[in-house]
């Protein structure tokens, strides 16, 4: 082993202890615990020992996107985000300490074609949230995931959090809505809440097959070209679900220390500038394949080139991600490789 690596596990390690120590039998309301982010979140509060709640649709869409055994060790709570009494029910009776608020209409192609149904989901369920939140006493901690897509177009790049958010179309703007009712309930009422703000999340646990990294990897395993929607050229900021998780949890932990956070958000990133073309190329190799992608040049309504600076996260949170980009693509293959062969 390096010196370097074995720096990064010590430093890994002493993360784990803290985590530990700080999560142990407290009580966590994690919403849109089926999802991609949420089922990551959902793994890493467990083996931190969390004591977990979890508010999940009725109808799960894609019921493997978080592992059974994952859910056997939570409490599930069934209903919609916009149940604000079922929420104020929930923080009550489970004596809730900290909120991850993830929940969301998550896919843009479904955003432009029923924008009402994202914005009910993205927009009034946030508010819905944070006024419970605001209602039931003892809520020390609650974390609201955005998107760098709040952003919208900006002709500086990369984005910072002082920008202005200018989304345009309906995921934009429904994500840009719930970051700023966040922060509102932040310097308003003084409710705990910070923000945070990633690029598109990959990971393992992603059923969601028209997104770029597990079509892909399904594609090659299929022994098929992988699609691209776009022309290949878009440039887009990716984070690895894992770190994903682990940033809305060291966000939550610092706010509980410094209460000057309420209100503010923060931008978390590899910091790879990466076209669309050059990610399914980078997969192609790790997976040892030479299939090229067939570009469709069909998206329309989305950005064209879109990254973070997480600088804020470094300087103010001591923020570093866990795993490097190439780290976390490589764990993503394996996982695909292995769901895809025994399912």
């Amino acid at each position: 082993m390096t010196a370097h690596a074995e720096h990064n596990t010590r430093d890994k390690t002493a993360s784990d202890n803290q985590d530990v120590a700080f999560w142990k039998d407290r009580p966590v309301l994690v919403t849109g615990g089926s999802g991609l982010l949420g089922g990551w979140l959902v793994k890493r509060l467990l083996s931190a020992r969390a004591r977990l709640v979890c508010l999940v649709r009725e109808r799960m869409p894609h019921p493997g996107v978080v592992a059974p055994d994952l859910l056997r060790d939570a409490k599930l709570v069934q209903g919609e985000i916009r149940d604000q009494t079922l929420l104020e029910r929930t923080l009550k009776e489970d004596g809730i300490d900290t909120v991850f608020h993830v929940a969301a209409q998550a896919i843009v192609g479904m955003a432009n074609r029923n924008p009402v149904a994202t914005f009910e989901t993205n927009v009034q369920g946030t508010w819905c949230l944070l006024e419970a939140c605001r209602q039931i006493s003892g809520i020390r901690q609650i974390i609201v995931s955005s998107s760098d897509k709040a952003y919208g177009e900006h002709p500086e790049l990369p984005y910072r959090e002082d920008m202005a958010l200018l989304g345009l179309h309906p995921y934009e703007v429904s994500k840009a809505c719930g970051d700023r009712i966040a922060t509102s309930y932040g310097k308003s009422y003084g409710l705990p809440v910070s923000v945070t703000r990633c690029g598109n999340f990959f990971g393992g646990r992603d059923l969601n097959w028209n997104r770029i990294v597990p079509g892909t990897i399904q594609a090659i395993c299929q022994g098929k070209r992988p699609v691209i929607r776009s022309d290949g050229k878009f440039i887009r900021d990716y984070l690895y679900a894992d770190d994903g998780a682990a940033a809305h949890m060291h966000l939550a932990r610092r706010l509980a220390d410094d209460r000057s956070l309420a209100g503010e958000a923060f931008n978390f990133s590899h910091e790879v500038r990466i076209t669309v073309v050059e990610l399914v190329e980078k997969i192609a190799q790790l997976m040892g394949s030479s299939l090229a992608p067939e570009v469709r040049n069909e998206a329309s309504q989305e950005i064209r080139t879109q990254f973070l600076s997480a600088a804020k996260a470094r300087e103010r949170l001591g923020w570093k991600p866990l795993h490097s980009m190439e780290e976390g693509l490589r764990a993503t293959v394996q996982w695909y490789r292995k769901y895809l062969t025994t399912t």
